[in-house]
């Protein structure tokens, strides 16, 4: 598995990339650049991670629950070594960011609630967070083989008093246009939020206008907006 690292000081944030996507497409799309002022200085440093999208969420040729299991897999490599490289390289025990767009997001959302224990927060942008749905090969409903990694299955179901606790001590942002290509995203985000609400969890869910599509300008904006809020600009 292969990442990239990005700046020399700051927040460490896991950078999750798109659909099937690459440790190096949050650079080639641009986004790198968007927020260069915030890693040149030291506010931030970037980790940018390899994705197994392919073989598992989308890998329509196996049963739901042997794609579960390769999530599961790379689940614990993000775990055991992806985490403790970001602490040898920042010479300390330190907690992550964890961060994405689009697919990135329903990975950062995913991660942080199943370990709030090693996150800071989130900040997703533009994602789908139940697996049933036809984008995953799934109708509504079909969640038995991945019910663990489906945000919006999982979550009414968590009564766990620690775990919400930590939920309600870290920094929570989960975004959506309301443009082209949003509207499933849109679903998602206002579910999470009623979710959350319901169970005493402080979030920033932010919803932008109906001009904001799901696409990478609008992620430039939105990073730079959220990191400006986290962090000055």
């Amino acid at each position: 598995m292969e990442l990239k690292v990005y700046g020399h000081w700051g927040v460490p944030f896991i950078v999750f990339p798109c659909s099937k996507g690459r440790f190096y497409d949050y650079e080639n799309m641009g986004m790198i650049d968007a927020i260069k002022p915030f890693i040149e200085a030291g506010k931030i440093k970037i980790y940018a991670v390899d994705s197994v999208d392919s073989e598992s969420w989308y890998n329509f040729s196996v049963s739901p629950s042997e794609r579960n299991s390769r999530h599961e897999a790379y689940d614990q490599y993000i775990c055991t070594e992806v985490l403790p490289f970001i602490q040898q390289d920042c010479r300390a025990d330190v907690k992550v960011m964890v961060n994405g767009c689009s697919m990135g997001a329903y990975h950062s959302l995913n991660f942080f609630l199943k370990h709030p224990e090693l996150c800071q927060g989130v900040l997703a942008l533009s994602g789908l967070y139940r697996l049933d749905r036809a984008e995953f090969g799934l109708a509504p409903g079909q969640v038995e083989g991945v019910y663990f990694n489906s945000p919006i299955s999982y979550l009414p179901n968590l009564h766990d008093p620690n775990i919400i606790e930590q939920y309600r001590q870290k920094t929570i942002i989960i975004c959506a246009g309301q443009g082209s290509w949003e509207d499933e995203a849109v679903a998602d985000t206002r579910a999470v939020d009623e979710l959350l609400k319901g169970k005493g969890i402080d979030a920033w869910v932010d919803l932008w206008g109906y001009d904001v599509n799901h696409d990478w300008p609008w992620w430039f904006r939105q990073m730079n907006y959220f990191l400006g809020k986290l962090y000055g600009s």
